[in-house]
């Protein structure tokens, strides 16, 4: 199997070291680059498998870079996790929307990063290998749901849910580990602009998780945020 590549877009030398010989010891190829312009250039001529991208950037900032790397046809796909010195909500929730797989704050600790790495790089694994047997059920603990069938069992027991709540199960048992904010999670069930607030997707999540019973713990709650699949 193909040594993972993953791309830093990161302007400090010393995390860019960091990571470098934690990554190393993953087994994976290391792409470095010091800058939103040089990070874009270098997703040109590589096909990397994950980038890990700063918010924080001289000149082109991480939320840009994010936008264009989305906005590709080829590289739209790739997992990004975002690293940010800031924990305000509003720069994590605009990197969600925008496409990121998931998020980190400064300070962190690099085994916790290549965690995330690992999740996301299994997570497109499983999705390119689904689409080639072209499944259309998704297992993740005791939930098993046909997206074709329309139908979630719990623990074997046929489970009724409304055409919202099975949506917005299947989205986020489709990539577990992902972070989805209350925006994205309506942008992906409902469409870009549909006239629904976030607090309804809090209602629709407390109903699901009403009828999943002690299944319900596989929905966690990321506080400020959103909601995401155990992984």
């Amino acid at each position: 199997m193909a040594k993972a590549v993953i791309l830093v877009i990161e302007d400090d030398s010393e995390i860019r070291e960091l990571l470098l010989v934690s990554f190393e010891r993953e087994g994976w190829t290391i792409l470095e680059a010091e800058d939103g312009e040089r990070g874009l250039a270098m997703l040109a001529s590589h096909k990397p498998d994950c980038i890990v991208l700063d918010i924080m950037l001289p000149g082109l900032d991480g939320l840009e870079v994010l936008r264009r790397v989305k906005s590709g046809p080829e590289s739209a796909k790739i997992p990004i996790i975002m690293t940010t010195a800031r924990g305000e909500d509003s720069d994590v929730i605009t990197g969600l929307e925008l496409g990121a797989d998931d998020y980190v704050i400064k300070p962190f600790s690099p085994k916790i990063l290549a965690a995330r790495i690992r999740v996301a790089l299994r997570r497109v694994a499983e999705s390119r290998e689904a689409s080639i047997r072209g499944d259309t059920k998704l297992e993740r603990g005791p939930l098993v749901i046909d997206t074709e069938r329309h139908e979630l069992l719990c623990e074997g027991s046929r489970v009724d849910l409304s055409a919202t709540e099975f949506a917005i199960l299947a989205l986020l048992m489709g990539s577990p580990g992902r972070v989805f904010s209350r925006g994205g999670i309506i942008d992906s069930v409902k469409g870009h602009d549909y006239p629904v607030t976030d607090r309804s997707v809090d209602v629709q999540v407390l109903q699901l998780r009403k009828k999943l019973g002690a299944a319900s713990e596989w929905i966690e709650t990321v506080r400020g945020v959103g909601y995401r699949f155990r992984d």
